[in-house]
């Protein structure tokens, strides 16, 4: 197994055991780029720097009651890989509050000198 593979599967592990900060803080770089799907008012699109990220995923938990959640992966191609998710979720904040909902998601991981040094979200948002 290669490196790209064996962090694929540390996060993937991580996630499973609802263990998400803890991912970000062992494989993640100081200087990660995040970018997601779309803009959003609360955050921009594109996120540099391993503290940012870090406040995001704590703005996530905080405003989602998480019902489920499934991850599936990693599906390794060179120095990236991909993992996917499925949340069963209720916002807690947002145009969204109180309305349960499902979210699918796919991530693409970058990795060099055996950090994941990008991570790119691709979902749907709805009309």
């Amino acid at each position: 197994m290669n490196n790209t593979f064996e962090i694929g599967k540390k996060l993937v592990d991580f996630c499973k055991q609802g263990k998400d900060l803890e991912a970000i803080e062992t494989l993640d770089s100081p200087n990660i780029v995040s970018v997601e799907a779309v803009a959003d008012p609360r955050f921009p699109q594109r996120m540099d720097g391993i503290a940012a990220i870090r406040s995001k995923f704590q703005w996530w938990i905080q405003n989602h009651e998480i019902h489920s959640a499934e991850v599936k992966g990693p599906f390794p191609h060179g120095d990236r890989f991909i993992v996917y998710f499925k949340y069963d979720i209720t916002p807690k904040d947002g145009p969204m509050k109180g309305k349960r909902m499902q979210m699918d998601e796919a991530a693409l991981y970058t990795v060099a000198n055996g950090k994941i040094v990008q991570e790119e979200f691709f979902y749907h948002r709805g009309s």
